[in-house]
């Protein structure tokens, strides 16, 4: 593990442009539900009954009902060790941008600036009608918001099931992976696409990519260096 951890150190500290991926992982260790599986289980639904355009056009009082148990959950959560420390990773670089797949707010909670959450926020809010995304910490929220310029009902700003990631999401994360001299991996499984495959992208670029995460994922064998742990324990060890 030092040995590892000092290449990493060594690598971060040449590195002209640096680029961190992270998921679930980084904020479980805050206490952030995966919302997924059996653990995702409430009243009866699964994630996937109600993340979803249809869901919601079939009954978007019962999926704002779902979004404002989360909101609750997630309200008394705060950044961990390893939120501080991607944002010192920024303060540091040259050049640095976080992809994210997390949707609870917590990297911009810990001060992350130059970020894409490429799964949207739990606390923004997309006009159905207009369009327009704005911040919202409502809790709890009302269950069936109104666009406060033109009326039309608001949904979360949330990528759902069957939704493509917003293009300029996936512009800027592209382009930040194929112009990065190093990736972090951090806390995500490597199954959900495009995300699982953004390390490759970074490597065929020329990439020194990282994992650290506590698991072996699809991704394990084909990065750079693992390291095997809990962000919040191993990344500030980084600085």
């Amino acid at each position: 593990m030092k040995s590892d951890l000092a290449t990493l150190k060594s690598a971060l500290a040449s590195a002209h442009a640096i680029t961190v991926l992270t998921g679930a992982g980084i904020s479980s260790d805050s206490g952030v539900p995966t919302f997924r599986g059996t653990d995702g289980l409430w009243r009866n639904f699964r994630v996937e009954d109600l993340a979803t355009p249809e869901a919601f056009a079939r009954d978007p009082r019962l999926v704002w009902e779902w979004y404002n148990w989360r909101r609750e959950l997630i309200a008394s959560k705060q950044p961990n060790p390893a939120h501080h420390a991607v944002v010192e990773i920024e303060r540091r670089a040259g050049r640095f941008w976080l992809i994210t797949q997390n949707v609870d707010g917590l990297h911009r909670s810990a001060g992350s600036e130059k970020l894409s959450e490429i799964h949207g926020n739990i606390w923004m809010v997309r006009c159905t009608l207009c369009g327009r995304i704005e911040d919202n910490r409502d809790v709890p929220i009302t269950l069936l918001p109104s666009c406060r310029h033109c009326g039309g009902l608001l949904r979360p700003h949330i990528v759902w099931f069957g939704e493509p990631l917003r293009h300029e999401d996936l512009a800027q994360s592209t382009l930040a992976l194929k112009q990065c001299d190093v990736l972090l991996v951090i806390g995500t499984s490597g199954v959900v696409y495009p995300a699982a495959g953004f390390a490759a992208v970074a490597k065929e670029a020329g990439a020194f990519v990282a994992e650290i995460n506590p698991e072996p994922t699809p991704q394990s064998a084909a990065v750079d260096l693992v390291l095997r742990g809990r962000a919040k324990e191993i990344l500030p060890l980084l600085l």
